[in-house]
């Protein structure tokens, strides 16, 4: 169910609100393509890394967007369809964690951030990252420190890369019961570690990430994968 409009006096300061996160779309606004990018799921113990890419029409207004670690998970949801209704183009990429143990976490990140320029359907002349600044991609970058609250692009990106791979992790709870995915979505909680020392990995688990807790009398269970 949409939630209630806003009017009057609240409609005014959110559109303020907003207005403020498009400092860095208007300092760049000669840019005809500018893309938001950013990640989900660097610190957890288990799940795939996801980012997402967005370009947003100029002229884009989408109420309460801001960075997805601010929103509740019903609000999240609800612009996660409105930006890709609204978006000119998106995409998502992801590295698995199998990946992010051959490679590092880093490395993954950045793979999963090109993954999701490349399946934009469009060239962006600039993008606005979330603090990074990605190797390996031949367009003008801007990282910027806490970007998906002061960018409406980086906000966007942050919304559709956090419901993908919470929606992954809530699919991964259903096939590992056990380790409570859908409620932690693969942090490090008290819960998970206590999963873990029970059960041992499963094979969405980072090995490297579980390097300094006592899981060695479990084998991996990916080996039986």
């Amino acid at each position: 169910m949409a939630s209630k409009p806003l009017s009057g006096e609240k409609l005014e300061k959110e559109l303020a609100r907003l207005e403020a996160m498009k400092e860095y779309e208007y300092t760049y606004e000669a840019c005809s393509c500018i893309c938001g990018i950013d990640e989900a799921g660097r610190g957890p113990l288990a799940g795939p890394v996801v980012a997402a890419a967005v370009v947003l029409p100029k002229d884009c207004r989408i109420l309460y967007l801001n960075d997805s670690k601010k929103l509740s998970e019903k609000r999240r949801e609800l612009l996660f369809d409105e930006i890709r209704e609204k978006a000119r183009a998106y995409g998502v990429g992801m590295a698995s964690p199998r990946r992010i143990d051959e490679i590092n976490i880093l490395q993954a990140t950045y793979e999963a951030m090109r993954q999701a320029v490349e399946k934009l359907g469009v060239v962006p002349d600039l993008l606005l990252n979330d603090a990074v600044t990605i190797p390996g991609i031949n367009i003008m970058q801007i990282p910027i420190i806490k970007g998906d609250a002061r960018s409406v692009s980086i906000a966007a990106a942050s919304i559709l890369a956090k419901v993908t791979r919470d929606r992954m992790m809530g699919e991964y709870d259903r096939l590992y019961p056990q380790y409570g995915f859908a409620k932690h979505k693969g942090y490090g909680t008290a819960a998970h570690i206590e999963a873990l020392r029970t059960h041992g990995p499963c094979p969405v688990h980072r090995r490297t990430f579980l390097k300094n807790f006592h899981l060695e009398e479990h084998s991996d269970q990916r080996d039986s994968q």
